[in-house]
């Protein structure tokens, strides 16, 4: 397989699974195990492709946020964004440079997969019998940050699916409110993660030899994959609950465990 192939089809599997509530880490790891390991930066930007594509889906709340600053229910919903990404960063960031994470190997993501599916048919099973809640409180904005941690330390969580079902849980039981919040609050996190992943590899001088045709074409699959997912996902949530996606995520990460027990 050609190197511009694979790596379409790397761009390609990140727009799908960064947004959908299956880990992105997951996926790619099974994917490179095939395809070829890929560098640090490569997958840095093939993330930062993923960042445009939601940024280009909710173009429209991001705009009336930004412009309805007047109103006071637009600087509420804009604050509590800035709770939640300011948690994350205040959080995350010690907890990363003290290096606290798990390894991007097989058996710590199969466990995150199969114990992420459980606790989505769990939480949304809670979140069912609070009723119709469209509102995001401030202890939802807080604990989404929190969660965002979380699944930064335990690869394979999925950083949507930890923060969705912690706001469903929490009080937002409405499955699109949650979502939106945490699409948009996911736009300056990722950025935030990119940015400073990108920094640390510049000054370690590990930008050299990259194979920028390779990087291009990934980027460009990840957004325009990444943009088709999210608008479809928005639409498909009003209608549907998520357990498609959980009982995915535990036969996946429970086949991974039987057929690469110990794996890297």
């Amino acid at each position: 397989m050609s190197d511009l192939l694979a790596a379409l089809l790397l761009g390609i599997l990140e727009g799908l699974t960064e947004f959908l509530p299956i880990s992105s880490t997951g996926h790619l790891l099974i994917a490179q195990h095939w395809l070829g390991p890929r560098s640090d930066f490569f997958n840095i930007v093939i993330q930062a492709g993923a960042i445009l594509a939601v940024t280009l889906a909710f173009r429209r709340r991001l705009w009336e946020l930004a412009t309805g600053l007047g109103e006071p229910a637009n600087r509420d919903y804009v604050a509590k964004l800035g709770v939640a990404f300011l948690v994350t960063v205040l959080v995350g960031l010690p907890l990363r440079l003290a290096g606290w994470k798990l390894p991007e190997t097989v058996t710590p993501v199969a466990w995150a997969l199969v114990i992420g599916g459980i606790w989505m048919l769990v939480a949304e099973h809670y979140a069912g019998k609070r009723g119709d809640v469209a509102a995001v409180t401030w202890k939802v904005a807080v604990l989404v940050g929190l969660a965002q941690v979380v699944a930064g330390i335990f690869p394979g969580t999925s950083r949507s699916a930890a923060a969705i079902f912690v706001a469903m849980l929490a009080g937002t039981s409405r499955r699109a409110s949650a979502t939106e919040f945490v699409f948009l609050v996911g736009i300056p996190t990722m950025f935030a993660a990119s940015g400073f992943a990108f920094l640390e590899l510049a000054m370690d001088g590990d930008l050299a030899g990259e194979d920028w045709g390779s990087v291009a074409v990934a980027f460009a699959a990840a957004a325009l994959t990444g943009f088709v997912v999210v608008r479809w996902l928005m639409g498909y949530i009003k209608a549907h609950r998520f357990t498609g996606f959980a009982v995915y995520r535990i036969v996946l990460g429970a086949l991974l465990l039987a057929l690469m027990p110990g794996g890297a």
